[in-house]
């Protein structure tokens, strides 16, 4: 069999409802790469919230975070790292507009910066809920182009927010609206997503686009399912994303979906 590039997504895929990588998917994956396929973890997470899971599956392969923007080899320098980014000037502006438009909290990212403007009192486990000074998005801390910005919004306002930034930013700015139960609205660099970083990767590796396999669940997903050679969708994924797959697992995120369908595309089982 050709050598396979298989890009895996975090949330909803390879992690299940309680953010775990469970013994059966890291078995799967270790046994893909000893077959000689690479593994690449491509999510829309930093770097700074996926490292540990890179780790724990014992990986040695380029990681793409924030959605595409960064691609780098974790604890290790590396010539073909890269980073794309956006004005910071935006994310001040937004800071400024903040209640004018509705917006509760504002995180600016990138592989070397996390900054929030507030603490978070609202969604447990996502913002911070403690800042020292020096991790408050203001202008004295946000020193460098973020690659990212995350804002949770006010629930009502959301179209409105939507609407504004699209017409104020909608040239410099992908705007994305997360699934699930909170109004949260995540900014990347005009026309990056995750088929960006899946491109990179395969280049890198020299392996042909029909030799890319993705797994994903979400709307940031979609690019990137629809790019690879062969992209399938988790069977806890949303119905637009499965309208663009080449398949859908049997199981979901939680009974290990997507390593009972490597197991059986690779034939990797004993």
């Amino acid at each position: 069999m050709d050598q396979k590039l298989i890009a895996i997504d975090l949330d909803g895929t390879t992690l299940n409802k309680d953010s775990l990588v469970s013994s059966k998917t890291k078995a799967v994956l270790l046994k893909a790469i000893n077959a000689g396929h690479i593994v690449s973890i491509v999510t829309g997470r930093p770097n700074r919230m996926s490292e540990n899971i890179y780790d724990e599956l014992e990986l040695q392969s380029p990681m793409i975070n924030f959605n595409g923007a960064v691609g780098h080899l974790p604890h290790k320098k590396w010539d073909k790292e890269y980073e794309l980014t956006f004005s910071k000037e935006i994310a001040l502006e937004l800071v400024a507009a903040k209640a004018k438009l509705g917006i509760k909290i504002i995180a600016a990212e990138g592989k070397n910066i996390a900054l929030v403007d507030q603490p978070n009192n609202f969604i447990p486990n996502f913002f911070p809920t403690t800042l020292k000074p020096n991790e408050i998005l203001n202008r004295q801390n946000l020193i460098s182009n973020p690659s990212a910005m995350t804002m949770l919004v006010d629930k009502i306002k959301l179209p409105y927010v939507v609407t504004e930034l699209k017409k104020e930013f909608g040239d410099k700015l992908n705007i994305g609206v997360w699934g699930g139960a909170n109004p949260i609205l995540e900014l990347s660099p005009k026309g990056v997503d995750k088929s960006h970083g899946i491109r990179f990767l395969a280049q890198n590796f020299n392996i042909d686009r029909k030799n890319i396999i993705a797994f994903g669940d979400e709307h940031n997903d979609f690019e990137m399912i629809n790019y690879a050679g062969w992209g399938v969708v988790m069977q806890n994924g949303t119905e637009q994303l499965k309208s663009v797959a080449n398949d859908v697992t049997k199981y979901d995120n939680n009974h290990d979906g997507l390593a009972h369908y490597l197991e059986d595309y690779l034939d990797l089982a004993e």
